[in-house]
């Protein structure tokens, strides 16, 4: 795409580029800085088509290599949009910002983390009145819904901060109105593909009861998306027939993921942390993850720089669990989801869960049932796994009734199976075979290993 006055390539191709430390003139948002990105439907009076704003320090008046703060409020008019759409048209400022060469956006809503490579400095990207011009092109080129735009950015601290306050407070109004909504009183679910760039087999599931991964799409979100662009990343799954419903695996959606992923993925349960999960993008907000110490899940998020009681960083997870992997164990989610009556319901919801940090912690704090609120372990009690064992016993955490003795019987009987199906064992079936449940098996499985019985 050629745009007149960019100084630097813009298109698709950019799309999934990566700038490391070292090689930015600055870095925008993040963890160092504040950040939020706000969209607001406006009467066609309301906006001044084009106009580009930056309230704050401009790029060219940054320290070279400095982190600095990035709100950014768009705001468009046009005759067939409301206000359903104003996340749509929010997600994808992230996908747009990545058309620019030499611009780099990760995350969404208040979680935004951009940076400007020197190249692109170099060649003129100087200015963020840049960057908004290219993402109006934008925007108006591929979303002809949207007639008028304006863009205001906010690099002064305060300002950002004022945004970041207001954008959470929508961000809280969009969620709450799909909470009231269920798997079972729509017709269809929505998918989006929006981050197959970074992750070419993630094919995202939207239902009522799970928001996507990113946190910014709600079901009416997507419904909106899907119904004004459909040649767009949103598209309507039919449900189909539920097979599954402890799991959460519909008909409808394993035959889009198996469509839509080129048939590296057939088969997904929407509820749980186990076998064959839903896949994890990169964008993700937060995750969940088991521990077989404990028989429980912990919950992080990107917010938190701290170790967890797994033994490593939100990062380190992060990167075992994205690209578009199932990886058991490890599920990419939005904080959201937390909320949801169908929260990990396979695996005993929010009763599983053992640890999260302290902000996550009263972020959902309504959420969580009265009799597990003070059970639930933070880090500013222990990020040890062993001393979380103990603290959980203490508390009468509910997981502590499911924890079993791997006896010497129980060991021969599982190396006897193991053996018996040449080492190709499926977990549910073992623990059926074994007269156990699916996570003590996984328990036992570690035992084995200590005992270098399994590698």
């Amino acid at each position: 795409m050629a745009f007149e006055d960019i100084p630097v390539d813009i298109g698709a191709v950019y799309e999934g580029q990566r700038i490391r430390k070292g090689d930015y003139r600055v870095e925008l948002g993040g963890k160092k800085a504040p950040g939020a990105e706000l969209v607001r439907a406006r009467g066609a009076d309301e906006v001044e088509d084009g106009r580009v704003e930056v309230i704050g320090p401009d790029i060219g008046d940054m320290e070279e290599g400095g982190t600095y703060p990035y709100g950014v409020y768009i705001e468009m008019a046009g005759e067939d949009l409301d206000r359903d759409l104003e996340s749509v048209v929010e997600r994808r400022h992230h996908e747009f910002t990545n058309y620019i060469d030499g611009a780099m956006h990760l995350n969404q809503r208040d979680a935004i983390w951009i940076r400007i490579d020197d190249e692109a400095f170099e060649k003129g990207m100087n200015s963020l009145e840049i960057v908004g011009r290219a993402l109006i092109e934008l925007f108006k080129l591929e979303m002809d819904y949207i007639e008028n735009m304006q863009v205001t950015f906010y690099t002064d601290e305060a300002e950002a901060e004022n945004l970041v306050e207001r954008a959470r407070e929508i961000y809280e109004e969009r969620d709450a109105r799909a909470r009231d909504l269920h798997e079972e009183d729509v017709d269809n679910f929505y998918g989006c593909n929006l981050c197959q760039s970074f992750a070419p087999d993630h094919v995202c599931a939207i239902t009522p009861d799970r928001i996507s991964l990113c946190g910014s799409i709600t079901w009416f979100d997507a419904r909106a998306a899907a119904r004004v662009d459909p040649d767009g990343p949103y598209f309507p799954i039919p449900k189909g027939e539920n097979v599954d419903e402890e799991h959460g695996e519909w008909t409808g959606v394993n035959e889009a993921v198996e469509e839509r992923s080129g048939g590296v993925h057939d088969r997904i349960w929407l509820h749980t942390v186990f076998d064959n999960i839903h896949t994890s993008c990169g964008c993700f907000e937060a995750l969940a993850f088991y521990m077989p110490e404990v028989d429980g899940v912990g919950i992080v998020d990107r917010d938190y720089s701290g170790d967890t009681p797994y033994g490593v960083s939100f990062s380190t997870l992060a990167g075992q669990a994205g690209g578009g992997k199932q990886v058991d164990g490890i599920l990419g989610i939005a904080v959201e989801y937390l909320r949801s009556p169908k929260f990990l319901e396979a695996d005993g919801g929010m009763e599983r869960v053992v640890w999260m940090p302290e902000h996550i912690k009263e972020r959902i704090s309504d959420a969580i049932p009265g009799e597990l609120v003070d059970k639930i372990v933070t880090e500013e009690t222990t990020i040890d796994v062993a001393e979380l064992r103990e603290e959980l016993e203490s508390r009468g955490h509910p997981v502590s009734e499911r924890w079993f003795e791997v006896t010497d019987e129980l060991v021969e009987r599982a190396v006897d199976y193991i053996r018996s199906t040449g080492g190709k064992v499926k977990p549910a079936e073992a623990a059926e075979e074994l007269g156990i449940d699916r996570d003590q098996f996984m328990e036992l499985v570690k035992e084995l290993k200590k005992r270098k019985i399994l590698a």
